[in-house]
């Protein structure tokens, strides 16, 4: 079978450079099982355009199409490469935009092209927000109270049977683009025609800031076998594109009747609307009441939420749905881990993955540096380890910005009234205002949580760094090893902890040393314990060469 996959379009801020991930897996997929596949992709930049010298042969199409994904361009090269099928989940929103309007025009039907996985009428159920809308009342699933518009008019009626506050959503859009609150009627117009200038639709929606956002992975194959692989939570509350935000995975705040019961929601909804594949469910959950929730949307695709969910859990998302396509069911694809059992399970954590945005608003002139609905972050980064505060200060420091932890904010801050500035607007450094204002004790992690709304749980993790930090800091004796064994547990580095005793890096590093505390003594000593032949060999080799400052 010849398969054309599309891509995600050329690379931008918040859009097409996460879809390398799924796109390269399901290439390798698709080849091993078999078939020929054509891709066209603009984006050189890529491990899926990589010629086949210069990356893994099996990750690379047969053939490159090096032209923007438009139905223009695609109408070409399915009459030149006449495929039998279109692969339209990895490439975002783009290549799902593009698939619409293939089959909308006819071209699909014209060249006897059939869509793999997921129909296209269940694709525009979830991205048509008023079908999607009546979809999920059809089985009692509650979403936002709202309104679709396809003019001004239409949305300025809305507008008012909704109430300001509100939220101002574009349909068929990616990255939260064209969305944003509003306040007022007066913002709302101006919004309503910059959102309708790229969107035929736009959605008048119930203001829910404040609430928690939550997000589970879901694989359903074509025989309604159906698991969700993960799930991840916002360190942000609702009002922060999920592509802006801290997340974490698993959740960390959730009862167990919360879990199951967004966890059976999901499931319900992914059945109901007839998705075949890989695909996320987006939920607003209220803090004070477990059983009000709200489903936001479904993205019947890959995303970026998608890679980090592979990553973190070890289930490969985008290989397993491309099987799938392929007309495999869960129970038939090989555990890509065990090799010996089946992906038809629930990967279980006993660690925590946390994925941290880096943005460059800095390189941008008249760039607003406040961060809400719509996506300004150029990547991300994820740090894994056994606790929330470790996975925070190693993730921060992988951004690259200068930063040894939360406790140093690139620039510092200047006064408290930065930090509360920083607190009450949401912006890139909101993390370390955080910190800066529980460690100098500018406010309470009450008051944080009133100018923020990031949940109490959270807002406890970040005070075990910043309590110990002050208990470094204010100690006039050398730093001890328990103080030490407790620092590194959360994920305090040599470098952060030289700079808050006023001492090297090299001193925090030989003191360490000289307590035998390194990262991997625990598992070592469990090792050694049960290979006592190996001892020797496991400490020389382990504790005596290799150590993870």
């Amino acid at each position: 079978m010849k398969i054309l996959l599309l891509g995600s379009g050329a690379l931008k801020i918040g859009e097409a450079g996460e879809f390398d991930y799924s796109g390269s897996q399901a290439i390798k997929a698709f080849r091993a099982a078999g078939n020929e596949v054509v891709l066209i992709n603009p984006n050189i930049a890529t491990v899926q355009t990589d010629p086949k010298n210069f990356a893994p042969a099996e990750a690379c199409a047969d053939k490159v199409y090096f032209l923007p994904v438009t139905p223009e361009f695609v109408e070409q090269v399915i009459e030149k490469e006449k495929p039998d099928a279109l692969a339209l989940s990895f490439g975002g929103q783009t290549a799902l935009n593009c698939g619409l309007r293939l089959e909308e025009s006819g071209v699909l039907a014209k060249h006897n092209v059939r869509v793999l996985g997921t129909p296209v009428d269940v694709i525009k159920s979830t991205e048509d927000r008023e079908i999607f809308k009546q979809k999920l009342f059809e089985i009692d699933v509650k979403t936002p109270r709202s309104i679709a518009a396809y003019s001004l008019e239409e949305a300025v009626a809305a507008s008012k049977q909704i109430g300001f506050p509100l939220i101002m959503r574009a349909g068929f859009a990616l990255g939260g683009k064209g969305s944003g609150f509003c306040e007022s009627p007066e913002k709302f117009e101006g919004m309503v025609k910059e959102a309708l200038a790229f969107s035929p639709q736009v959605l008048v929606e119930e203001d829910l800031r404040g609430w928690k956002e939550i997000e589970y992975e879901v694989v359903r194959d074509n025989n309604d076998n159906c698991i969700t692989v993960l799930n991840m939570e916002n360190f942000d509350p609702l009002g922060i594109h999920t592509g802006e935000s801290i997340v974490i995975s698993p959740t960390m705040t959730l009862s167990n009747f919360e879990w199951q019961l967004l966890r059976t929601t999901a499931i319900k909804v992914i059945r109901h609307l007839g998705i075949i594949g890989e695909c996320n469910i987006q939920y607003a959950l209220d803090p004070h009441n477990p059983e009000e929730y709200r489903v936001i949307e479904v993205n019947a695709r890959l995303s970026r939420s998608s890679a980090l969910a592979s990553k973190a859990s070890g289930y490969p998302l985008a290989a397993v749905a491309a099987d799938i396509l392929l007309g495999k069911d869960l129970y038939e694809i090989p555990n890509a881990i065990t090799k010996v059992t089946t992906a038809f399970f629930e990967p279980a954590l006993d660690y925590v993955a946390l994925k941290i945005p880096r943005w460059d608003l800095q390189k941008f002139r008249k760039v607003s540096h406040t961060i809400a609905t719509e996506m300004k972050s150029v990547g991300e980064v994820m740090a894994l380890g056994r606790n929330f505060p470790e996975v925070l200060q190693k993730g921060v420091r992988m951004l690259g910005i200068g930063s040894t932890g939360i406790l140093d904010a690139p620039g510092g801050f200047k006064d408290k009234a930065e930090v509360q500035d920083n607190l009450t607007t949401a912006s890139p450094r909101r993390v370390f205002a955080v910190a800066e204002a529980l460690y100098k004790d500018y406010f309470t992690a009450e008051e944080v949580y009133q100018m923020t709304k990031i949940d109490h749980w959270f807002l406890g993790q970040v005070e075990r760094i910043t309590d110990l930090a002050k208990q470094i800091t204010d100690s006039s004796e050398p730093i001890t090893a328990e103080t030490l064994r407790k620092a590194k547990v959360l994920g305090f580095s040599d470098d952060e902890i030289a700079r808050l005793t006023g001492t090297t890096f090299k001193e925090v590093y030989e003191l360490r040393r000289e307590h035998g505390l390194t990262p991997v003594t625990n598992q070592i000593d469990t090792l050694a314990a049960e290979f006592p032949a190996q001892t020797n060999y496991l400490y020389t080799t382990y504790l005596g060469e290799k150590d993870d400052v």
